[in-house]
């Protein structure tokens, strides 16, 4: 078991910055692919940015150049750098956690989400 809690979301102006954190706890963290995942009102969730154990890194189109993900599996704890930050930036994020074990399906865990609103 796997439990995901997100924080630093909030309000902020466009162009400015936040930092999202992800602390995990209940399992080995270096055993998973970790991710930031966001939803808008009346979207699809869609993938941000996926980090592995070995730090290679996938970013949606749409925040590359602006958002760095990164991971410390010592401290089980994944964060989020958003800078230059969009009204279309404005969601729910929600940290994730993916197993893909040799035998057996896969296992998923989501955080609770942290609202993150660029607004004026």
């Amino acid at each position: 078991q796997v439990q995901l809690v997100e924080s630093g979301g909030g309000l902020v102006q466009p162009g400015g910055s936040l930092r999202l954190s992800c602390a995990a706890s209940g399992s080995i963290f270096s055993m998973y692919v970790m991710g930031w995942y966001r939803q808008a009102p009346g979207n699809q969730r869609e993938l941000v940015a996926s980090i592995t154990s070995a730090d290679y890194t996938n970013y949606a189109d749409s925040v590359k150049g602006r958002f760095t993900i990164s991971r410390d599996n010592a401290k089980n704890t994944m964060w989020l750098q958003m800078n230059g930050l969009k009204p279309d930036d404005t969601a729910v994020y929600y940290c994730n956690a993916r197993r893909y074990p040799l035998i057996g399906a896969m296992v998923n865990y989501w955080g609770q989400g942290t609202q993150v609103t660029v607004s004026s």
